[in-house]
């Protein structure tokens, strides 16, 4: 469905995606004050959170609770509401929706609906830190919240381990440090990075160093591990482009039959001489061709 819209003409029923800070209050623009004072409906991830931001800023509008566990029933009823002509504004607990936070079920069945879905945008952790780490941004990829399980975890890792680009992920300062440490072990422990913490708050902290010196920095002081992550990981340098020969291509494929392909990059090149990285990325190739 394609959707067009003016600045001088808002349209109704809507839903609107409205971004609110994520920290400093200063940072809620005030065409987002306006449209959740104007719509009929706030569908917000916490109404007890959100309650404190609409007190602050007069907003008087009804909320509604919509979260990650909510029932399909809370998403017919917000259908309902634009139905009749309604607009509903959509906000969750900071910053932008939908970005690892409720929402994009509800987009699909408003869109679907042929009802329009506006964005409000403004605050966003993601945007805030990669303007700021002096990391590569001309390409980066939002990888989201790290399973919770270091095995999962490092299987996340060592796939995106030869990955060019700007790596950004979202981290709890629960699970921060063992993140961090499976971070090293999967890219190597030199490769440059960058934890932003607390951003826009009082204690905000943005750090740059290696994993491996990200790693005793956390463990420098326990405020270090305390707040809202956001880590930044510089992409693989770019591995100049070898060709194997036919005999070590086969070593490879051989070894990739029965170990990972981490290991098997490993001991093919103890076996042939050739690099690691350059086998590991070949053994890439090869994984994603069909047999």
């Amino acid at each position: 469905m394609t959707q067009t819209y003016t600045d001088a003409t808002l349209l109704r029923p809507a839903l609107y995606v409205v971004a609110t800070p994520i920290g400093n209050l200063g940072d809620m623009s005030q065409r987002a004050i306006d449209t959740l004072k104007s719509v009929d409906l706030i569908a917000a991830e916490d109404t007890r959170h959100s309650g404190r931001l609409m007190q602050h800023f007069a907003i008087a509008t009804r909320l509604v609770s919509y979260h990650e566990h909510s029932s399909s029933a809370r998403e017919d009823a917000i259908l309902r509401a634009l139905g009749e002509g309604k607009a509903v504004a959509l906000i969750s607990d900071a910053g932008t929706p939908l970005i690892s936070d409720p929402g994009y079920g509800l987009v699909v069945r408003v869109r679907a609906g042929s009802y329009p879905v506006l964005p409000v945008p403004g605050a966003s952790a993601i945007t805030a830190a990669i303007s700021a780490a002096g990391l590569p941004s001309d390409c980066f990829s939002f990888e989201g919240f790290p399973p919770h399980k270091s095995s999962g975890r490092r299987q996340l890792y060592e796939s995106l381990a030869s990955a060019q680009r700007t790596l950004v992920f979202y981290e709890s300062p629960h699970r921060i440090s063992e993140s961090l440490a499976d971070m090293a072990a999967a890219f190597g422990g030199d490769r440059q990075a960058v934890i932003c913490r607390e951003l826009t708050k009082t204690w905000e902290t943005i750090h740059g160093d290696s994993l491996a010196g990200l790693c005793d920095w956390l463990q420098q002081d326990d405020n270090n591990r305390r707040g809202e992550f956001v880590v930044l990981v510089h992409g693989a340098a770019k591995v100049e482009q070898l060709a194997l020969s036919p005999e070590t291509e086969r070593t490879l494929k051989i070894l990739m039959r029965d170990l990972p392909l981490k290991q098997a990059a490993a001991l093919a090149a103890e076996i042939t001489g050739n690099k690691k990285n350059a086998l590991y990325k070949r053994g890439l190739e090869l994984a994603a061709s069909p047999p």
